[in-house]
């Protein structure tokens, strides 16, 4: 037998005649609820989760031997960065040449998810070319890590459409989007050893609190660890 509720708009405005008085503000209708809830014993619905789609190796590899064979320098740079560090597009755009700390090979993400600040490794054997691709960058009067040759810096939508682009050219079918990359480059660290603790931090999911500072602090030190556990990434 179906239950025959009031209409949710009308019932809103009964509670309004209850609520009016206490003059509410957002914390305190959601204090109320939240107390209403447990007196109705109502559980709030769990998403369903899904592990994420991650690439196989066989792709990653059939990709970026497309992106070698076009010769085209800084999609390459771009890419490898991409593959390398598992910031998000929306991060890889905003890079300022000053941002990355050649030496300790590290970049800083300003402003990143959630409005934090972090630092990223790559690897050692980047190095050399990265630092090429900024000096040709400083050259041409640059501000950006990525730039246009009309001295705009590289738009979202613009990245994503390169990688699709390649992507087909790789004769991969099946949905390739950039996040996807970020997910393989934490699980390959994972299966290669790399801690949580230290995986959390750069990657910016906001996780494990109480080790993130600890964990910042040591990235520099972990720097081999993350050398030796890129040692066969598939992008090379």
């Amino acid at each position: 037998m179906t239950t025959q509720r009031t209409p949710a708009k009308k019932k809103a405005k009964e509670l309004a005649k209850l609520l009016r008085a206490e003059r509410p503000d957002y914390p305190y209708l959601k204090s109320v609820f939240r107390a209403l809830r447990t007196e109705l014993e109502i559980s709030v619905p769990r998403k369903e989760e899904r592990l994420p789609e991650i690439p196989t190796e066989d792709n990653i590899r059939r990709f970026y031997q497309t992106v070698w064979n076009c010769r085209n320098f800084a999609d390459m740079v771009l890419i490898k960065t991409l593959f390398y560090t598992g910031v998000r597009v929306s991060e890889l755009v905003s890079i300022r040449l000053d941002e990355v700390d050649v030496e300790r090979c590290q970049i800083r993400i300003t402003q990143g998810k959630g409005s934090k600040d972090r630092q990223v490794p790559f690897p050692l054997t980047f190095r050399e070319l990265l630092a090429l691709h900024m000096e040709q960058m400083h050259t041409k009067g640059a501000v950006y890590l990525f730039e246009s040759v009309r001295k705009h810096k590289y738009t979202d939508r613009g990245v994503r459409k390169m990688l699709a682009r390649y992507a087909t050219q790789a004769g991969i079918t099946r949905s390739v989007s950039p996040h996807k990359w970020r997910h393989f480059l934490f699980t390959w660290l994972k299966k290669e050893g790399i801690d949580d603790a230290l995986i959390q931090p750069y990657s910016g999911h906001a996780t494990r609190q109480s080790l993130e500072i600890y964990s910042r602090l040591s990235l520099i030190d972990a720097q081999p660890s993350y050398d030796q556990a890129m040692r066969h990434f598939p992008v090379q």
